[in-house]
């Protein structure tokens, strides 16, 4: 999942627009088919200096209302690692500078999977200032995402497999199965070759190469929620170059598509209800003052959109799924909820959906580099779909399990039954992402079967005792699989990842990535009303 931007009080706020409709990137946007002539010497790894031996040049971000000292470049990576004759890719950066002379750099991961790490840094930047003492803080849209080569399905791909997923009539799950292949081959049409080599063990090579062209030895390391994970991969592929690594709403290395998507339909349906008990403590709550009412109100109102969608100002209609997917994003911070709260009552009252809208999309402006040679998809050519379309091919990419369409058909029913009990709201939109691998090619079992037991140093993993999107169990298991590596960070509070909403972790993660100095393992911070000071 996408760790949540931060709100506090030292960030910069932005301007949120409203999204638009923008058009579908076909075929392989932004990606540089250019022959390299690179060949593979006596069965060793292919010749790869040409990557490592780039240099970036970094200019001042372009648009609307960005920080001026925020610094756009980009790199040039193999599409396919073991071919990389095959052709390039370009890779969007972003960087604050240090203020004095950088020991280094630090580069940060905001999760997803299709997570803008650029428009990360944009938005939330001023939260990570503290590092600046001592490193460049760099972010970077990973390949299939944002302005590096973004992956799409189309404009109704997602609409297509939520509604394949969510119908009434299971009576035929063969004819549901069949939809969703059609949309596993009009994603692949509309991304291009980008698409087979989108997922986390690619992304980590690609870290390595950003390691070198920044010029450490290292890689010093900051990734939430699904950042873990590609932390994670990182270590186990590279553990001679792992430097201060912290992990931050730790991910699952072992549970299943099918698993992961149960464990995240019952976090959010926990931060719905507390959402609601919130909510409904105040006169302005649009659902009123009863809590129980409230929650059956919202099954109602998405239950409503689904049958009726609402059209929008940009030629779309607004469903119930679009609806679910915007509340979970709105649920992932308690300083997000008045936000939330506002933007549902905008919706039931005017029936006005941009508040929502903002939710579902991010509602942030992607920053542009100055345009000179630049091969980058340009903001304007990033899909919409990007962001989903992106989470769903890495996923994918990243899960070996394709069950046949022969036992599909005969779980689907009981698939949906089990999510909607884990969710009413939230079950038939995760579903749906699970389902979206058929049709796909299996994925990797690099990350089951390779990714435990790390030789690197010590590094942090922070877990969140009420996140709604990473539970805290996966910090757990997660640590035990690393092995004698992983620290563990308790941090009992609420909300998706802690770095930026909990002093405490905000403290011991710097302390950390300035210093080196580590809490002991199985420490923890409290409430927020407890870590201060």
């Amino acid at each position: 999942m996408l760790a949540k931007l931060s709100t506090r009080p030292s960030v910069r706020r932005r301007s949120v627009r409203s999204s638009v409709r923008r058009r579908a990137v076909t075929g392989a946007a932004g990606l540089a088919l250019l022959g390299a002539g690179l060949t593979a010497v006596g069965g060793t790894e292919p010749d790869l200096d040409r990557f490592y031996d780039q240099k970036i040049k970094w200019v001042a971000c372009e648009g609307t209302d960005l920080p001026e000292d925020l610094q756009c470049g980009k790199i040039t990576v193999p599409l396919d690692y073991a071919k990389p004759e095959k052709g390039t890719l370009e890779l969007a950066l972003a960087r604050y500078r240090a203020t004095g002379d950088p020991r280094g750099s630090v580069v940060l991961n905001f999760g997803g999977p299709g997570g803008s790490g650029v428009v990360g840094l944009a938005h939330s930047g001023k939260d990570f200032m503290g590092l600046t003492d001592d490193y460049d803080v760099v972010s970077f849209d990973p390949r299939g995402i944002g302005r590096s080569s973004p992956v799409s399905c189309g404009a109704e791909a997602t609409g297509r497999a939520l509604e394949a997923t969510g119908g009434e009539d299971m009576s035929d799950p063969r004819e549901t199965l069949a939809q969703l292949r059609e949309v596993a081959a009009e994603c692949a049409e509309h991304s291009g070759p980008v698409l087979s080599h989108i997922g986390t063990v690619d992304v980590a090579r690609d870290l390595d190469v950003m390691r070198q062209v920044l010029g450490d030895g290292k890689l010093n390391y900051l990734g939430f929620s699904y950042g873990t994970r590609l932390g994670a991969v990182y270590a186990a592929r590279f553990p001679e170059k792992v430097g201060r690594f912290v992990l931050d709403g730790v991910d699952t290395l072992t549970d299943s598509l099918t698993e992961q998507g149960l464990a995240g339909a019952r976090g959010q349906q926990r931060a719905l209800e507390n959402f609601l008990t919130w909510c409904t403590e105040d006169i302005a709550c649009p659902f009123g003052q009863d809590a129980r009412d409230a929650r059956r109100q919202v099954v109602e109102l998405v239950d409503s959109l689904d049958e009726n969608p609402v059209p929008t100002d940009f030629g779309f209609e607004f469903t119930g799924q679009d609806l679910a997917g915007a509340i979970g994003q709105g649920l992932y911070s308690k300083e997000l909820w008045p936000l939330l709260q506002r933007a549902l009552a905008q919706l039931m009252e005017d029936g006005d959906t941009r508040g929502v809208e903002a939710f579902a999309t991010g509602g942030v402006t992607l920053p542009a580099p100055q345009r000179a040679d630049d091969p980058l998809v340009d903001e304007e050519e990033v899909p919409l779909d990007n962001p989903p379309a992106a989470l769903m091919a890495v996923n994918c990419a990243d899960d070996p399990d394709r069950p046949t369409a022969e036992r599909l058909t005969r779980d689907l029913a009981r698939l949906r039954t089990a999510y909607e009990e884990a969710s009413p709201v939230f079950g038939r939109y995760r579903l749906a992402q699970v389902l979206m691998c058929h049709g796909r090619p299996r994925g990797t079992d690099y990350i089951r079967e390779q990714v435990k037991d790390l030789d690197t140093p010590k590094m942090l993993l922070v877990g969140t005792r009420g996140d709604p999107a990473t539970p805290y169990r996966w910090t757990v298991e997660t640590a035990e699989r690393l092995g004698d590596a992983a620290v563990v960070l308790d941090n009992r509070g609420e909300g998706h990842t802690g770095y930026g909403s909990s002093e405490c972790v905000h403290r011991k993660v710097d302390d950390f990535l300035l210093h080196g100095s580590l809490p002991p393992s199985g420490s923890s911070c409290g409430s927020e009303q407890d870590d201060r000071g």
